[in-house]
């Protein structure tokens, strides 16, 4: 089981860093190995964080030459990780099963949407008007409820909302979805230890591949195309919301 774990954390923390689909694998398996909806959720937070230290290493290039776009991306999607783990006390987060489809679904969508609408050329030009980059704000807030209510493939959808949201390379917008993950998984850990359960044996070897993969994700995204990338990713979005509708309704 132990070798399983470990396995299943090298490739979804690959999946991860470039894509933000962990939860294509890691999920899956803890529920395969007889975890609990809700404390696979939170054991795969848990080793999450490993990820984010693994690909947050690995993009210090592309963090640092942003580093007041990842802060205020970062700001704002741990206050809304409070909210949701607040939430997630009062009420549990296998209500929110039935959601959880419909929303990877739409983040591939929008995945899709990004890749063939085309560059704008203008768009630096053409600053942002208040409310414009307030509606943009308070997305990123609303994914980080649901990285501290749910978690799983959290990182999918604020990929999906940075990509239209932020005006940079697909690399530097993967790097900062990468940091922003890893400090709400951390954030959303401290406060699962002192309300819920987590299978932290199990976090160890998942952990620990989750790292390798992490730090393995970011120097892939440098080195392939951006185009093809994005449209499997989609792709891969719209097979984990139908094994996720499946799962939920039947």
């Amino acid at each position: 089981m132990v070798v399983i774990l470990f396995i299943a954390g090298i490739a979804a923390g690959l999946l991860a860093s470039i894509a933000g689909l962990a939860s294509l694998v890691s999920y899956p398996v803890l529920l395969a190995l007889g975890v609990p909806p809700v404390s696979a959720n939170t054991t795969n937070t848990a080793s999450l964080v490993f990820t984010g230290i693994g690909a947050s290493m690995s993009s210090l290039k592309e963090l640092k030459s942003n580093k007041k776009t990842m802060w205020s991306v970062a700001v704002y999607a741990l206050v809304g990780c409070v909210l949701g783990s607040i939430i997630l006390v009062y009420a549990p987060a296998s209500t929110f099963e039935k959601v959880v489809p419909f929303l990877i679904f739409g983040a591939g969508v929008l995945m899709l949407y990004t890749q063939f609408k085309g560059e704008n050329k203008d768009r630096e030009s053409k600053p942002d008007t208040p409310l414009v980059r307030g509606l943009k704000l308070f997305a990123i807030f609303l994914v980080g409820i649901y990285i501290g209510y749910f978690g799983a493939s959290a990182g999918m959808i604020l990929l999906a909302i940075l990509t239209v949201t932020i005006n940079e390379s697909f690399a530097v917008t993967n790097a900062i979805k990468n940091f922003t993950s890893f400090l709400a998984n951390a954030l959303s850990l401290l406060i699962y230890a002192f309300t819920t359960k987590i299978y932290w044996w199990m976090v160890v070897p998942m952990g620990i591949g989750m790292f390798i993969g992490g730090y393995v994700g970011p120097v892939v995204i440098r080195h392939v195309p951006v185009r093809p990338l994005r449209i499997i990713i989609a792709f891969a979005a719209f097979g984990l919301a139908g094994y996720l509708f499946y799962t939920a309704f039947y």
